[in-house]
């Protein structure tokens, strides 16, 4: 059974599974367009960060950024082993239920345009394509996604 709850990134596992993010993000796109938090970042209070375990195992991690008048969909990331078994759909589910609570009205992301799993679970859960938002710019290997709650 999965798991979803709050959680600090410095949390062994979860710092873990975010550099391997970090890494993997850092090998497919050039510096100017990787936009992923460090582990301080996900740490101030505008930020609830999540990870998703099976039994003492963290598979994964996300975090939502409420930006008043929506919330951003941050550090999503499941680990290799663990793809396939319904971690993203179960943590993309508290994201959403956490963006409800929060009364945020739509749910915005930014994700690399190679990443067609994190494509396909997004759009599995309602998202569409829009532009950039927030200090966002438009770039080469960026593609924004929002979902309205």
């Amino acid at each position: 059974m999965i798991i979803v709850e709050e959680n600090d990134p410095r949390d062994p596992q979860a710092t873990a599974l975010l550099k391997q993010s970090h890494a993997l993000m850092e090998s497919l796109f050039p510096p100017e367009d990787n936009h992923y938090l460090d582990i301080e970042q996900l740490r101030v209070p505008e930020i609830t960060f999540f990870t998703a375990r099976e039994g003492d195992t963290i598979l994964g991690t996300a975090a939502i950024a409420n930006k008043g008048s929506y919330g951003e969909v941050k550090s999503m990331f499941v680990s290799e082993a663990a793809r396939g078994k319904g971690v993203g759909a179960a943590l993309m589910r508290m994201i959403e239920d956490t963006a409800i609570d929060a009364k945020l009205s739509v749910l915005k992301l930014e994700t690399g345009n190679v990443l067609h799993a994190a494509h396909r679970l997004y759009r599995r859960h309602g998202f569409t394509d829009c532009g950039p938002f927030a200090d966002y710019e438009a770039n080469n290997t960026s593609i924004f996604m929002e979902k309205t709650l």
